[in-house]
């Protein structure tokens, strides 16, 4: 279609821009899932949560936005495009919080201090985007697809808003709209948040992160004669599609996701030296780097089963507001707080 860049190269191109700014809002808006869970727990700060907020509720409207224009079909998402389930969203929403907190980050927050130059996350991204392969195609595959049967032709939309239209008469897009402004006003009730400009900004810039995924792949797939899934931003799946294209890119193509994943780790380095904060670092406890590799592993699997991981589900998902979204960012959250729970306070009786 194009004769500067092939179809796929101006994806990965897409990508990159929004991973660019994910990766800048990591280290310099210092948005991070696992920070702010440990925020909210155990410091009594619910900034980095009203981020989310914020975030969320930008990507919404911004995606709704989209459609109502007819610049993104939902449907053809992987998250509306797909038959829901429940037991799915659970299970893994649990495995990867629980594997978040033993390792210290998400897919999506290792990537962002690998870019600091840290390389203990070098091994957890090794690790996450292993397991996740090993779950889509390998081993665990046969026992993922028993266990986890997905409906790839699903009655109805399974989304949140499409639910309200099919029973009220209410438009989707309208629903979807007010859900949105409706989470942001939530972010900003009783909370200090306008007094945190550049948190807000930040959490603007992610928002809009996610829906530049959207906007851009949509438009590629509406004018490419080969077909091209429209998709946006999650630190699964991609991680291990980015290692495969490093072994075989004589012999494969671009990809969203090896442009997002590439982004990330360029604007976390440039955030990095912007602050300051770049430093090589190391594990020097064989103990940590155990926990960090298991939970790793953990994070890649359950992020397969359930379709996404804190930023695959918590914003790209949620921005469709798919039903899978809130329940596993809520198992996230849980399994996460287990963990914490876990290396915090070890489970001892309170005295």
């Amino acid at each position: 279609m194009f004769t500067a860049f092939s179809d796929m190269t101006l994806v990965a191109l897409i990508g990159l821009f929004g991973g660019v700014l994910l990766g800048l809002a990591a280290r310099l808006g210092r948005f991070c899932t696992l920070g702010a869970i440990e925020d909210a727990l155990y410091g009594g700060n619910d900034t980095r949560m009203r981020m989310w907020g914020v975030a969320i509720g930008t990507a919404i409207i911004g995606s709704y936005s989209l459609m109502g224009l007819g610049l993104l079909d939902a449907s053809q998402t992987l998250y509306l495009g797909l038959a829901w389930n429940p037991l799915a969203s659970v299970i893994g929403g649990l495995l990867f919080g629980y594997g978040m907190a033993l390792s210290g980050n998400c897919g999506f927050g290792a990537l962002a201090r690998l870019g600091g130059g840290d390389m203990r996350s070098f091994v957890i991204v090794l690790v996450m985007g292993l397991a996740a392969y090993i779950t889509i195609s390998g081993p665990l595959a046969y026992l993922r697809v028993w266990a986890f049967p997905v409906d790839q032709n699903p009655e109805h939309i399974p989304g949140i808003a499409h639910a309200i239209e099919r029973a009220t008469g209410i438009s989707a897009i309208v629903a979807g709209l007010v859900i949105g402004a409706g989470i942001l006003a939530l972010s900003f009730f009783r909370g200090a948040l306008l007094t945190h400009p550049k948190a807000l900004f930040w959490a603007a810039v992610v928002g809009l992160a996610i829906v530049s995924g959207w906007a851009g792949t949509h438009w590629v797939a509406s004018q490419s004669f080969e077909p091209v899934r429209i998709v946006s931003h999650t630190f699964s799946a991609p991680i291990g599609e980015t290692m495969l294209y490093a072994m075989t890119a004589s012999g494969n193509s671009l990809s969203f996701g090896v442009g997002s994943v590439v982004g990330v780790l360029v604007g976390a380095f440039i955030g990095s030296l912007i602050k300051g904060h770049f430093r090589w670092e190391a594990c020097e406890d064989p103990r940590e780097l155990q926990r960090q590799i298991g939970g790793a592993f953990l994070m890649g699997v359950g992020a397969v089963l359930a379709i996404g991981c804190s930023i695959g589900q918590g914003l790209s998902a949620f921005s469709l507001l798919a039903f899978s979204a809130p329940i596993t960012f809520a198992a996230i959250f849980a399994g996460a707080a287990f963990g914490l729970r876990q290396l915090i306070a070890g489970f001892s009786p309170a005295t």
